[in-house]
C-alpha cells in the first residue's frame, strides 16, 4: 500500500528543488549544478519511499531506490565542494564513495548477504578513499581529503565490528553508513567555507542534524520505544540544508555582482571606480607613513588599428594579455587597473625612488614591445607611459592623475611615425 505520510515531505522537497533550480540558473558557483542533482535525488528518495510499504517486488524496489538515491545525494553534496574541481581524483573519489555506499546498502537491504561480501565491502569504505588519496598525493593533497579518509576508515572499522552482530547488526550498520555520509557533508562544508556566512552556517548545522537523525532515531527506538516522533521532525534537517544552500548561492550572486561593479568584465582587473578608491587609500597611507606612491598611466599605441584590421576578438585578446603581463610584473601589493578602452593605470606603493618607478615603467614598455601571439596572429605593440610621484609631483589625487595623464600624452605626441621604435609591421599571420 502507498505510504501517503511521505506525500507532504515530497511536496515540500519538490517545491524547494524548484526554488533551488531557479537560483542555480543565476548562480556562478561551480557546485550549484551538482547540488541541484543532489536535490533531485532527494526528491526521488521521497517519491520512491511512497512505495516502500508495498508487498513483494514493488515494495523491495521502492526501498532500494529510496535508500540508494539518498546515499548518492549525500555523496554528491559531500564531494561537490572539493577544492580544485578540475582535479581528476575528485571524480575518482566521488565514483568510489558512490559505488561502495550503494553496493553496501544494497547488500544490507537484500537480507542475509554472504558474510564475506559484507566484510569485503565494509573494508572498501576505508581502502577505496585511501587508494584514491595516495594515487593523487603528488598532484593534489589537502586536509579535507585526509579527513574523508579518516571518516570512512572509522566507518569501515565500525562496520567490521558491529555489522554481523545478531539481532540489530544490520540496523546499526545501515544507520552508521547514513550518519557517516551526512556528517561528511558537514565536514566538507566546514572546509569549503572557512569564512562563515549565514548560508554556510545554516547548511553545516543542517547537515550535522541530518547526520544526528541516524543516531538519535535508533537510540530512541531501543531505549524509548513508546516515544513517537513524527516523520516531519526527522525530515526537518533536510529543509534546513536546502535553505542554507539557497542562501549560499544568493550570497555568491551578491558577491559576483559586487565584483562586476568594481572590475572590468573583460580583463578582470579593477575598473576606474575601484582604481580611484585604491589610489585614494594608497595616498592616505603614504601621508601617514611619509612615503611615496607612484602612478603610471599606460596607453597602448595603435590599438584601434588592431581592432580595425583583425577584429574586436583579437583586440579583446590583446587587452587580456596586456593585463596579465602587467600583473606578472608588479608586486601583489600594487594595483593594475583598466581605466579606459586601451588605457591601464598602475599604482606602485612605496617605491624607493623615482628611479625605481621609472625602471618599472621601462620594464612594462619592453614587455609590450615583444611580439604577442593572439589566435592566428602575431601582434607587436608599443605604449606611451606617463609617470607621476606623490608627493613630489602632486599632493592631491586629482592633480596626480592630471600630471601622469599629461606626461603620457606628451610622450605619445613625441612618437612620430619617423622615430617611433615600434613602427614595425603591426602583425604577421602565422603560417597555416
Amino acid at each position: 500500500m502507498m505510504n501517503w505520510n511521505v506525500l507532504p515531505d515530497l511536496a515540500a522537497v519538490a517545491l524547494l528543488t524548484c526554488a533551488f533550480a531557479s537560483t542555480v540558473r543565476r548562480s556562478h558557483s561551480k557546485s550549484a549544478g551538482l547540488w541541484l542533482i543532489g536535490w533531485l535525488l532527494v526528491a526521488a528518495h521521497f517519491a520512491s519511499f511512497l512505495f516502500a510499504h508495498y508487498p513483494g517486488f514493488i515494495g523491495k524496489a521502492g526501498m532500494y531506490a529510496s535508500t540508494v538515491t539518498l546515499v548518492i545525494a549525500g555523496v554528491i553534496f559531500q564531494t561537490a565542494v572539493i577544492p580544485d574541481q578540475k582535479e581528476p581524483s575528485r571524480r575518482w573519489m566521488t565514483t568510489v564513495l558512490t559505488a561502495v555506499n550503494t553496493l553496501y546498502m544494497i547488500l544490507l537491504i537484500t537480507g542475509n548477504p554472504p558474510i564475506w561480501a559484507l566484510n569485503a565491502t565494509a573494508a572498501l569504505f576505508g581502502a577505496g578513499p585511501l587508494a584514491v588519496t595516495l594515487a593523487a598525493l603528488k598532484r593534489f593533497n589537502n586536509a579535507f581529503r585526509w579527513a574523508t579518509v579518516l571518516l570512512n576508515s572509522s566507518l569501515s572499522v565500525f562496520l567490521l565490528v558491529f555489522q554481523n552482530r545478531p539481532g540489530n547488526g544490520s540496523y546499526l550498520a545501515f544507520n552508521a553508513v547514513l550518519f557517516t555520509v551526512f556528517l561528511g557533508c558537514s565536514i566538507s562544508f566546514i572546509f569549503a567555507y572557512p569564512r562563515p556566512t549565514t548560508g554556510s552556517v545554516i547548511s553545516i548545522i543542517g547537515f550535522i542534524n541530518w547526520a544526528a537523525v541516524f543516531v538519535i532515531g535508533p537510540w530512541l527506538f531501543y531505549y524509548f520505544p513508546t516515544i513517537h516522533v513524527e516523520s516531519e521532525v526527522w525530515n526537518l534537517p533536510k529543509f534546513v540544508v536546502a535553505v542554507g544552500m539557497i542562501l549560499i548561492l544568493l550570497e555568491g550572486q551578491i558577491e559576483h555582482n559586487k565584483h562586476l561593479a568594481l572590475h572590468d568584465p573583460l580583463t578582470g582587473l579593477p575598473n576606474r571606480r575601484l582604481f580611484e578608491d585604491r589610489l585614494s587609500n594608497a595616498l592616505d597611507r603614504a601621508r601617514r607613513t611619509n612615503t611615496q606612491t607612484a602612478l603610471l598611466i599606460v596607453d597602448l599605441n595603435r590599438f584601434k588599428q588592431v581592432n580595425d584590421t583583425f577584429g574586436h576578438h583579437v583586440g579583446d585578446l590583446l587587452l587580456q594579455r596586456v593585463g596579465a603581463l602587467f600583473l606578472g610584473r608588479v608586486r601583489r601589493s600594487d594595483t593594475v587597473a583598466r581605466t579606459g578602452g586601451d588605457e591601464f593605470s598602475i599604482i606602485l606603493e612605496e617605491p624607493a625612488s623615482r628611479a625605481e618607478a621609472m625602471h618599472v615603467s621601462h620594464a612594462l614598455l619592453e614587455l609590450l614591445r615583444a611580439p604577442m601571439q593572439l589566435g592566428n596572429h602575431t601582434v607587436q605593440m608599443g605604449a606611451s607611459i606617463g609617470l607621476a610621484i606623490f608627493p613630489e609631483d602632486a599632493a592631491e589625487m586629482e592633480q596626480l592623475c592630471i600630471v601622469a595623464d599629461q606626461r603620457m600624452y606628451d610622450e605619445k605626441m613625441q612618437r612620430t611615425p619617423q622615430n617611433r621604435p615600434e613602427a614595425v609591421p603591426l602583425a604577421k599571420p602565422l603560417p597555416s
